[in-house]
């Protein structure tokens, strides 16, 4: 048999309508424009309105990248959403994303990595695909990080915005796609940022929340640091496991997270900053949903053609930190156009339907009987 490669075949993003920029911030902080842009690179971020959330946006970066690879659906095999705000600890917003999109075969979690989940979950969904196990896969990176912020820390709340963005990975003979991985993390700095509160460790109480233990916390000088160090490092490994060479990469997508340490990571590198994709300055940190965003934003400006090859690298809390280097594929040629609204518009009568179906099933196979 032939092997099977995963190819990105179809991409999107959501961002919300809202914008908050440094000089917003300045009237409720002490910090001004010239030290958020002189320190982070970024001059305004995304925030999610009343109604908007991280389901919602994923699901609307889904369906463009669905509409992207003229996918439908009710083909998806998989769906993994990378979330560091999930909508709940369970049901994964993942599931809430299927039932939304119509996607009726389609298995679905979410991936807890924080700022690397989206690079976790690419590799995982290409895995599936070349062990036969799966045809197409749905990978999302979205956050709704205003919720996790406390807009009273400078450190902090200058940094993340909101967003998603949604690669489809579709199953081909063709070489190319995906074509090598490196995932890695170190537990033992935990720490350096987190969200203390909210887990089993520490369930909510009023005393965490006074206490501000259901916010992000980071230690920022620590986190540069290490970010510095390993965003060069897991690039060159990237590169060296497809047995490429960096003249060989058209183009680097960092995590959009500091524009200081994407300068420093390609210093190291030795390349020129045209061949890197850098948004950070209209975004913020979107954790997850960066990278997705960026290459959203990479195709449309012209700097991501079909054959070249990119590679995406990203770090975060855990700690965490990997790197993914892919051959850029683009839409599969097919004969028919898929419209995935219209899924999208059917599965609400369809999840109502399969409500109503389970209270019947509970009417006529659940009297007397309890868990």
């Amino acid at each position: 048999m032939s092997p099977r490669y995963a190819h990105i075949t179809g991409w999107g993003m959501a961002v919300p309508e809202k914008i908050i920029t440094n000089e917003d911030l300045a009237k409720i902080i002490d910090t001004t424009d010239e030290w958020i842009v002189s320190h982070t690179g970024i001059r305004e971020r995304h925030i999610a309105g009343e109604h908007q959330t991280t389901a919602s946006l994923a699901t609307e970066a889904a369906l463009r990248a669905l509409e992207m690879a003229n996918l439908a659906p009710a083909d998806v095999d998989l769906i993994i959403v990378s979330t560091s705000s999930p909508e709940h600890i369970f049901p994964a917003t993942a599931c809430l994303v299927q039932d939304r999109l119509g996607a009726e075969k389609a298995g679905a979690f979410d991936l807890l990595a924080a700022c690397t989940g989206f690079v976790y979950a690419l590799n995982l969904a290409a895995q599936s695909i070349r062990t036969e196990s799966i045809q197409n896969a749905l990978v999302i990176g979205s956050e709704t990080l205003s919720r996790l912020v406390n807009w009273k820390d400078r450190n902090t709340c200058i940094l993340f915005g909101d967003g998603a963005g949604a690669f489809v990975l579709q199953s081909s003979e063709e070489p190319g796609g995906v074509l090598s991985a490196i995932l890695r993390s170190d537990g033992s700095g935990g720490d350096l940022l987190t969200v203390p509160a909210g887990g089993s460790l520490h369930p909510a109480t009023l005393e965490s929340v006074l206490d501000g233990q259901h916010f992000i916390h980071m230690n920022g000088r620590e986190v540069y640091r290490f970010a510095t160090r390993v965003m060069s490092q897991a690039t060159q490994e990237a590169v060296e496991a497809a047995q490429l060479k960096m003249d060989d990469i058209q183009l680097i997508i960092p995590h959009q997270a500091n524009l200081r340490i994407i300068e420093a990571a390609v210093n190291r590198l030795d390349i020129p900053m045209e061949r890197v994709m850098v948004n950070l300055e209209r975004y913020g940190n979107t954790s997850t949903a960066s990278i997705p965003i960026a290459t959203c934003e990479a195709f449309e400006q012209g700097r991501l053609k079909s054959g070249d090859r990119v590679v995406f690298v990203a770090f975060g809390g855990g700690l965490t930190w990997g790197s993914l280097a892919a051959q850029w594929s683009g839409p599969f040629p097919t004969e028919r156009k898929v419209v995935p609204i219209r899924y999208r518009r059917l599965s609400r009568f369809r999840s109502r339907a399969r409500r109503l179906r389970r209270r019947v099933e509970g009417l006529l196979w659940g009297r007397g009987k309890t868990i």
